[in-house]
């Protein structure tokens, strides 16, 4: 199965504490941040190659990673101007061949078991399904309603005492666009553009994991990430990565 990773972005509070390179290229201890991530998902057997979904300052990302990561195929899809999360995904889909494709946001590290997702998706037929991570007293991130497993809504930020978010995931159909494509502009977020539009004719589920979740595009998450996962990690690159922070 083929992965889309979402490295383009560079507006984000993490611009305050990292000015050089997009978010996913942040140091996490001597390698970016998209190293540790890229070795993460590379442990799952399912993901035969990687599509990064790149633009600000993409070269940057290709100078790091060449064609090679961990011993599977590395493809880029560069954008020329921001295409927002969704024209990202629209234009990277255009280099995967699997019928079934996985996205995953560069700067979030979410342990998920992508074998039983890719499972749950098939059994139940679904055009798309979201990581879902439980969470208590936050505020930081929106809601996902369900019945059952099947999502139906989504909340605003606001603060809650417990719910489930999105953990920035996806396993989608290549199908997934067909027939709304025309009706999309070049530049739109997948979350609110797409999902929250077209959510009562598509079969989206959730699949829910209790797996460690980091942010690094939050600077709270950023430096928690310093701590918690240089110690654990295996790199690609022996060389030591550095940036002014």
């Amino acid at each position: 199965m083929d992965a889309i990773v979402l490295v383009g972005s560079s507006d984000t509070p993490l611009r305050e504490v990292v000015t050089e390179v997009p978010k996913p290229m942040a140091p996490v201890g001597d390698v970016p941040f998209l190293d540790i991530l890229l070795e993460r998902l590379l442990r799952h057997s399912v993901v035969e190659r990687v599509v990064l979904a790149v633009g600000y300052e993409h070269e940057v990302v290709q100078a790091y990673f060449g064609d090679l990561a961990y011993n599977r195929k590395i493809v880029y899809a560069i954008a020329k101007k921001s295409l927002g999360t969704g024209g990202s995904i629209l234009n990277a889909l255009a280099h995967t061949r699997s019928p079934e494709v996985l996205v995953v946001n560069g700067d979030t590290l979410f342990e998920v078991d992508i074998a039983a997702m890719v499972e749950s998706h098939r059994r139940r037929q679904a055009d798309l399904t979201l990581a879902l991570k439980p969470m208590q007293n936050f505020s930081r991130y929106g809601t996902v309603r369900q019945q059952g497993a099947r999502i139906v809504g989504f909340e605003k930020k606001q603060y809650q005492a417990e719910g489930l978010i999105n953990g920035g995931i996806y396993l989608l159909n290549q199908t997934l666009f067909d027939g709304i494509q025309k009706f999309l502009p070049p530049q739109f977020s997948f979350e609110n553009d797409f999902i929250a539009v077209y959510l009562q004719q598509l079969q989206v589920y959730g699949f829910v994991s209790t797996g460690s979740f980091l942010d690094v595009g939050v600077p709270e998450d950023y430096q928690r990430a310093q701590k918690e996962i240089t110690k654990s990690s295996v790199y690609a690159k022996s060389s030591v990565y550095s940036v002014s922070v």
